[in-house]
Parts: C-alpha cells; sequence; structure tokens
C-alpha cells in the first residue's frame, strides 16, 4: 500500500466532493473520518499536512470512504453523534440524532421554564426514544428540577442504546420500558405526565427518497397515511396521559404543519402553534391539553 500524506489525502478528498460518484458525501463527513481514523483532533489537518498515514489508517480511512458511496452515513462508522450539549452512541437499530431535533428539546425546555415553580414532582414521557437523544438532553437539562423521565420504545435493541447513552452521559432519572407507544403504560390519575414528546415516523410510505436510506431503520422513518399514522395517533391518545395544561410537543414533517395543528385541535388541544426549525421549515407542533 502506498504511504500517502495529510496533504494528499486532502488532495484526494477535493477530488472526491468535485467527481459525480461522492457528490453526495459531506465534505466533513470526509475530513471528521480523516481524523477519526488518525485519531487526532482537527488542529492536526492545518498543522501537520507531512503526516504520513500508517497502513493500517490508510487501510481505514479508503474503507471507510468506500461504505460512505454506499450510503452508509459517518455516524454509523464512527458510532457516535452529538447532539445539544452531549455525545451519542448510534447504531443500525437507531436513527442519527439531527439538528433540527434540538428545536423540539429547545421548545419543550422554553415551556417547562415559563411555567409556575411547583413542589410536585414532574413527569416527562418520551414516545418513540431511539438513541435516547430528546429524553436523555431533556433529563440532563431538568437533573436539577426534580423531574422524572420515561422513553419507550418497541425495539430492544434501540432501548440497550438508549441506556447505555444514560450512563454515558450521567443520567439517572430515566426509565425505558419496551412500549408501542403508551400500550405498556399504566392510566389513571397517578400516572399523568406533564409533558409528552415525540419525534415519530412521518415520512410518507411512498417517498421516494426512502429508497436511498439504506442503513437507518426505515420502520423509524415512515409510516402510513402519508406520515400521519404514528403522529396521529400520539395525538388521538395524549389526553388519556397528560395532565389538564399539559405539553405534547410532536415533531413531524416539513410540509405536515397544517395537518399536525389540524389533529391537536380535533384532540381538544388549546395553544396549538408550530414552530419552524433552524432551514425555515414548520418542524415542531405543540399544544396543551385542555
Amino acid at each position: 500500500m502506498t504511504a500517502l500524506t495529510i496533504r494528499q489525502i486532502k488532495q484526494q478528498i477535493g477530488q472526491l466532493i468535485n467527481g459525480d460518484t461522492s457528490s453526495q458525501i459531506p465534505s466533513f463527513w470526509l475530513t471528521d473520518w480523516l481524523l477519526h481514523a488518525i485519531d487526532k483532533p482537527k488542529l492536526f489537518l492545518m498543522t501537520d499536512d507531512d503526516y504520513q498515514l500508517t497502513d493500517s489508517e490508510l487501510a481505514q480511512f479508503n474503507s471507510g470512504v468506500v461504505r460512505m458511496q454506499q450510503g452508509i452515513p459517518l455516524a454509523y462508522l464512527t458510532g457516535q453523534q452529538d447532539f445539544w450539549s452531549l455525545n451519542f452512541s448510534v447504531d443500525e437499530h437507531t436513527l442519527i440524532p439531527r439538528p433540527d431535533t434540538e428545536v423540539l428539546v429547545e421548545q419543550v425546555l422554553n415551556w417547562i421554564n415559563a411555567q409556575p415553580v411547583s413542589s410536585n414532582h414532574k413527569h416527562l414521557l418520551d414516545l418513540g426514544t431511539g438513541s435516547g437523544c430528546i429524553a436523555i438532553s431533556l433529563a440532563h437539562e431538568l437533573k436539577h428540577a426534580d423531574w422524572q423521565v420515561v422513553a419507550v420504545d418497541l425495539s430492544l435493541e434501540a432501548l440497550k442504546v438508549a441506556q447505555h447513552n444514560a450512563v454515558s452521559n450521567d443520567v439517572t432519572h430515566v426509565e425505558f420500558i419496551q412500549s408501542s407507544w403508551y400500550q405498556a403504560l399504566p392510566t389513571g390519575d397517578e400516572h399523568w405526565f406533564d409533558v409528552i414528546v415525540s419525534n415519530p415516523p412521518y415520512i410518507d410510505e411512498e417517498d421516494v427518497h426512502l429508497a436511498g436510506l439504506t442503513a437507518e431503520p426505515i420502520s423509524a422513518l415512515s409510516a402510513p397515511n402519508h406520515g400521519l399514522a404514528d403522529i396521529e395517533h400520539i395525538v388521538v391518545q395524549a389526553p388519556n396521559y397528560l395532565r389538564t395544561d399539559g405539553l405534547l410537543a410532536i415533531e413531524h414533517g416539513f410540509d405536515q404543519g397544517a395537518a399536525v395543528r389540524q389533529l391537536f385541535l380535533d384532540s381538544g388541544f388549546g395553544s396549538v402553534h408550530t414552530v419552524q426549525d433552524y432551514g425555515g421549515n414548520d418542524r415542531v407542533t405543540l399544544g396543551q391539553c385542555a
């Protein structure tokens, strides 16, 4: 194997980005993967152009590039993804946390912080937790505010990842439950939640872009009824689990804002509004239980 320097690898990355076969690979994936392969900080790429990769480092880098070209995201190669202020492990059983989902966390925290201070224990439910990024980020921010977080997912494999992420981020007040949405949760006054949050599957099953998603679990991405089936189930059942004036917050597709607001209104929610993501698209709808 021909030894290559950082300078030569950077030249190759430029060619990959400009070439037809790799036009879908973000440039930062390639540079971040290079840093991962050589186990160096970002500054290294600017200060050590003459560093020569070992055979094993070069083999790892080239193998990762091939896998990216085959549709494997960077996070699945490194097994890590930053979200909010924390770092999360991810694998093929979990979605990769997206920056837009931070809008959901931000909006829930804004609502909680605007509520009157109460001496009662508060409870938050995260439906379809996946890697646990939403539940754990919220629990981390609320760790001094007497909140108990419950996170559910149908996938046992995803729950194992989420439990690992809670431990690695030193978050202890999250209970993980295997459940198909609300199915395994008890009902009754003593079990009602103050907040329910969810980033459910919301892509239309007929969406042509799903064919290009070869790595992430499709069941966590798409839903029937033009992507609204799971959202509708969550909204319709939410009043059975939310306290009066409790918050329901759901992430959804950029073109689903009006439909989701109508679902909230049809289920008796008040103060219904949609918040846009960092790209200016409808992304999170919130409402309070009547």
